[in-house]
């Protein structure tokens, strides 16, 4: 099954998709705003910067290639939620509540308007996602939080073992519940390219293959030091997400965990028949440890989660980015899954690092007097709330005050994560026992409990 896979990310690797690198930047520059990081983050802050002052000299940076990093390698889903679901978002921020909803839900009805003002063909499909059960306590749980979501306002469908698999054919689903509004699926790399186009076409700058090692403060405002760079700007936002940052915070506050992905070849008529899965929902299971999975444009299947790994040191980069046993492992589940599929092809694999924070939600902040900012740490759910995370960092950076920099998710970081050796040990602890969790009907053991009580956690 997966004999000959390319390892790549599907998104990023198809040539009717334009990712032209810009040229590095050496030298000595100047610019009004210097943004660190050319994934979601950096692309909506540049362009709202743009919104904001369209004469504005903006620059981004990026120490690799383009939407290497998250922003090319997720599975396209795209959810209002900006607190990592309504669960999480009553758990963490219970009186901001009502307002980081409706915050969430201008965000994407924002994002959607910009794909129209820009051109941007993202391959939207609003769709919704359908929350399946393998078990009868993961249904048990998926209908204790439906009269949260229904409270939200948002429009749940409740199905049973019969109305699950008339939408998709698997024999582990137990039942579901279909969250119809505010959530849809779209082609991350066709965002990537046409947030890249559309930010050219706007006198916007993008500088790929330049690393920024350094952040000093100067008497107009910051400087970037990188190798045989330095940038002098009025302000810098920082958006390395997953990525040692130059800000002490964020290297606290965040930690890179690796997902990896399998896509299939595309299906052929009597496969996809097979599938049923008329509706296209983009789809997660329930379990601690869970999948999410999907239908690309061309009807191929991605399928990612549940093993999310963290290397000691936080270690990043194209030496962990492959995983056979999780590979394997991967494709294992997915026939499992969907036991018709057996003999198809994994065309592609690949593995991607997730900023995960302590609360599972995007962390902002400033330094320097508001001439440094950033928002990372998105926890795997970032593709919509990273436009809403950029609008903060730009607030940050320009000392307002605002409905968005009153709230505590923003005025109030994350707990930290400990120091390492402590940190592997605690996430590696953490890891065996959701897995424990998982062969115990999800009953939650004392760590995680302890966890629980703290108001701390581990997820991707």
């Amino acid at each position: 099954m997966l004999a000959d896979a390319e390892l790549a990310p599907f998104w990023l690797s198809r040539p009717e998709v334009p990712l032209p690198p810009q040229t590095p930047l050496r030298g000595h520059h100047r610019a009004d705003l210097v943004i660190i990081g050319a994934g979601f983050t950096g692309l909506w802050a540049a362009h709202q910067a743009l919104d904001d002052e369209p004469g504005r000299d903006v620059l981004v940076i990026d120490a690799s290639g383009p939407g290497d990093g998250a922003s090319g390698r997720n599975g396209g889903f795209c959810d209002s939620s900006i607190t990592h679901g309504t669960a999480n978002g009553m758990s963490h921020w219970p009186d901001d509540y009502p307002t980081l909803h409706r915050l969430g839900n201008e965000n994407l009805q924002g994002l959607l308007a910009d794909l129209e003002r820009h051109e941007i063909d993202a391959r939207w499909e609003p769709v919704g996602e359908l929350d399946v059960a393998n078990a009868p306590w993961q249904l048990e749980d998926l209908l204790g939080g439906v009269s949260l979501l229904e409270q939200a306002g948002e429009r749940v469908t409740v199905l049973d073992r019969d109305a699950v698999q008339a939408e998709v054919a698997s024999p582990t689903f137990v039942g579901g519940i279909w969250r119809h509004d505010n959530v849809g699926l779209l082609d991350p790399g066709r965002l990537v390219a046409g947030l890249r186009a559309a930010l050219v076409r706007r006198g916007g700058r993008l500088a790929d293959h330049t690393s920024a090692e350094g952040l000093e403060r100067t008497d107009a405002g910051v400087a970037v030091r990188g190798h045989g760079l330095r940038v002098e700007a009025g302000k810098a936002l920082v958006a390395t997400n997953a990525f040692p940052g130059l800000v002490p915070a964020i290297r606290h506050h965040v930690v890179p965990v690796y997902d990896h992905v399998l896509v299939t070849e595309p299906l052929t008529a009597a496969q996809r028949q097979s599938l049923g899965w008329a509706n296209r929902q983009g789809i997660g299971d329930s379990a601690n440890q869970f999948h999410y999975f999907r239908l690309t444009p061309d009807d191929r299947v991605l399928w990612g989660g549940y093993d999310a790994i963290y290397h000691y040191g936080g270690k990043l980069g194209p030496a962990v980015e492959a995983n056979q046993p999780t590979e394997s492992m991967l494709a294992a589940q997915l026939l499992g899954c969907f036991p018709q599929l057996e003999g198809v092809r994994i065309s592609h694999r690949w593995g991607g690092p997730i900023g995960t924070t302590t609360r599972f939600a995007f962390t902002a902040g400033s330094r320097w007097d508001d001439r440094v900012a950033w928002a990372v740490g998105y926890t795997g759910l970032g593709v919509g709330a990273t436009r809403f995370a950029s609008r903060v960092a730009l607030d940050l950076l320009a000392g307002a005050d605002t409905e968005r920099t009153r709230l505590a998710m923003v005025r109030r970081p994350p707990v930290p994560w400990p120091p390492e050796p402590v940190r592997w040990a605690g996430i590696t602890l953490t890891r065996r026992a959701i897995a424990k969790a998982d062969r115990n009907d999800g009953r939650r053991g004392p760590w995680l409990r302890l966890l629980d009580a703290a108001g701390v956690g581990f997820d991707s």
